[in-house]
């Protein structure tokens, strides 16, 4: 089919109505998630995911975001624009149906979107619901259309303010204060974020996002990747020390179907597979990444047995053969199936085989035309067997000596008399001193309190069997009962929620990293799944007579020292560290479930969470330096 003819064939017949829009702003949650910041970032994807769409239907070079004003977001995009032209059956323009009713869209025949991330028609008209206002410029047929929406409702049909030389689609909105209570802020690092691996999945498209809401600290970013995906991964191991220069790329088209795999191995000892269904990021895998996994898995199996002809050895694990391994996993369809509504798990059976077929053909000639980096590959997975092998024998010999036994627990922690995981939870506390002090203000029935001696290992930069000869890490995997990697059981989890205490100063920070970093390699799943915490001890205690109260910040400082007026009659103290308060004080301030502040560590995108923690505790301190002299003004509170 020409351009001419699929350009006429998307018009106001196009867009098919399911259903009204029903109770959006009654129950935003049902269809964005949630109305915190999560839910408010999502609000912004909707918008620039109907660009992407059109990129994807090869309408669509360039899509520019910016926040300005006071939160508001603008989405330019040079698309075909919106049709204009009346619904058969709404009877009001195309542009009006698709921001006013919801299950409007024009994905669901599949004749002008091939590929959508969005194909339930929801966007745009949730959007406009949970907005308090919303802006939308068309540019077609040679005309400039506008028309206005307050909370979901038009204040006047779309009409025509101008002619246009260009076509494409402007959206202008501003979040509603009345849904969205929490915040209506912006984080121009969450955007720029997503903004940034929206152009790694689409290469060749030009991407931008500019916050102009401070006009003496503009900041801008503009993203264009000629090389997709391959540069995704280069990307994301330019602090590691790579196997092998070759990024391992493939491209296939298979009933309408776009694969694209790139990987590539470094010296590390975690792997990182991160896949995606039509831009959207599949935390939890799906059919596609198994393909690639199992297909993995048996070519270096089967390349492995060539070079070891003669010897008995026993078939490299999955574990194995992804030791050091970073790989972006990228499938276009035009029917995804998803596992649930969250659309973090793909369910089409079919890519199994195509990805796996796919990779057969590709990585199994590569590694016939690269035997060196073949021979390279299959060593370090090698390597990683017998790592693994050492690893099981300590854990098996620890087992015997009843250290990692549930029944045998650490000597240093002070366990809680409950049985019931969900009432339970966990201080590790940072020293013996600390500890002690916890120990005087806890609740015993539900509390449980763990001394840490020292900074714990640093994992990122070890390997499995080292990381299991550490005592302290020992200790909290017996505490917490749910094992590590492979052997992971969340069922098992003796603690809900497992609470980081540390001093709130330098050192504090550093054993918290630390230990979220164990966390984020080892037992992921808690962090996802919101069972890790960080204590907030209070910085001040100001006292007015027998009045006393508890500040977390020296904004919250100054604003109490505001609000009681006399300062000459106020006594202020700092405190250093835990060590200063006592049992009374600390469970007061930190540990009483009615009056602490708990901060909950959450991972929206392990992606990004795996580029932060490589640039932190990784091997290249060039990067640490450049992110520590870019950051360095924000510190607000220095111990020197």
């Amino acid at each position: 089919m020409s351009e001419e003819v699929r350009e006429k064939s998307y018009g106001a017949e196009s867009i098919q109505v399911l259903e009204g829009l029903e109770a959006v702003r009654k129950r935003p949650g049902m269809y964005i998630g949630s109305t915190g910041p999560r839910g408010l970032h999502h609000l912004v994807w909707e918008i620039v995911d109907n660009s992407i769409d059109e990129a994807l239907a090869g309408y669509c070079t360039e899509i520019n975001v910016e926040i300005y004003g006071e939160n508001l977001i603008k989405v330019v995009d040079n698309g075909r624009g919106m049709p204009t032209d009346i619904h058969p059956k709404t009877k009001v323009s195309a542009t009006e149906t698709i921001f006013t009713v919801l299950h409007a869209g024009g994905k669901f025949d599949g004749s002008n979107y091939k590929v959508s991330g969005g194909l339930h028609g929801v966007g745009a008209s949730v959007v406009n619901a949970l907005s308090e206002y919303l802006e939308v410029y068309v540019n077609r047929n040679g005309k400039r259309h506008y028309q206005k929406f307050t909370r979901g409702k038009s204040l006047a049909p779309l009409e025509v303010v101008g002619d246009a030389e260009t076509t494409g689609t402007t959206v202008i909105f501003k979040a509603d204060a009345e849904i969205f209570r929490e915040t209506t802020h912006y984080e121009y690092e969450t955007l720029r974020h997503r903004i940034q691996q929206l152009a790694f999945l689409n290469k060749g498209l030009k991407l931008s996002i500019k916050d102009t809401r401070d006009p003496e600290h503009i900041k801008e970013a503009k993203y264009c990747y000629e090389g997709g995906i391959k540069e995704y991964v280069q990307f994301l191991n330019k602090s590691k020390t790579p196997l092998h220069n070759d990024i391992v790329y493939l491209e296939e088209s298979i009933e309408g179907t776009i694969i694209e795999l790139a990987f590539q191995y470094t010296e590390d000892y975690s792997s990182n597979i991160y896949s995606f269904v039509n831009n959207i990021y599949t935390q939890e895998g799906g059919t596609h990444e198994e393909g690639f996994r199992t297909s993995l898995t048996r070519i270096l199996n089967n390349y492995a047995k060539t070079m070891n002809s003669n010897k008995k050895e026993d078939s490299l694990s999955g574990d194995d053969v992804r030791e050091g391994l970073t790989a972006i996993v990228s499938v276009k369809l035009k029917d995804p199936q998803f596992e649930g509504q969250t659309k973090t798990k793909l369910g089409n059976a079919v890519m199994r085989k195509i990805v796996s077929d796919a990779m057969q053909d590709k990585f199994g000639t590569y590694l016939e035309e690269n035997p060196t980096i073949g021979r390279d590959l299959v060593l370090k997975c090698i390597t990683a067997k017998r790592a693994r092998e050492a690893a099981r024998n300590i854990r098996d010999m620890t087992r015997r000596k009843g250290i990692l036994e549930s029944t045998t627990l650490p000597g240093k922690l002070a366990d809680c008399s409950s049985k019931d995981p969900k009432q339970c939870e966990l201080y590790l506390v940072e020293g013996d001193s600390a500890g002690g002090t916890a120990k005087g203000g806890r609740d015993r029935k539900f509390q449980a309190i763990m001394p840490l001696r020292g900074k714990i290992l640093n994992v990122e930069k070890a390997s499995l069997h080292k990381v299991l000869e550490n005592q302290v890490i020992k200790d909290m995997i017996t505490a917490i009962g749910c094992g590590i990697g492979s052997e992971f059981d969340e069922s098992k989890l003796r603690y809900d929620k497992i609470i980081c205490m540390t001093d709130a100063d330098v050192d504090g920070s550093h054993i918290r990293i630390l230990l979220l970093t164990f966390f984020f390699r080892f037992m992921q799943p808690l962090i996802a799944n919101g069972h890790i915490y960080s204590a907030m001890p209070p910085l001040y205690k100001i006292q007015q007579g027998k009045e006393v109260y508890y500040v977390y910040s020296d904004e919250e400082k100054e604003e109490k020292i505001k609000e009681l007026g006399n300062p000459k009659n106020l006594t202020i103290q700092r405190y250093k560290g835990l060590g200063e308060m006592s049992a009374e004080q600390l469970w007061e301030t930190t540990m009483d479930p009615e009056r602490r502040v708990l901060a909950r560590f959450t991972m929206e995108d392990a992606i990004e969470a795996e580029e932060t923690f490589n640039k932190l505790m990784g091997e290249d301190v060039e990067l640490r330096r450049q992110f520590i002299e870019a950051n360095a003004t924000l510190v607000k509170d220095l111990d020197i």
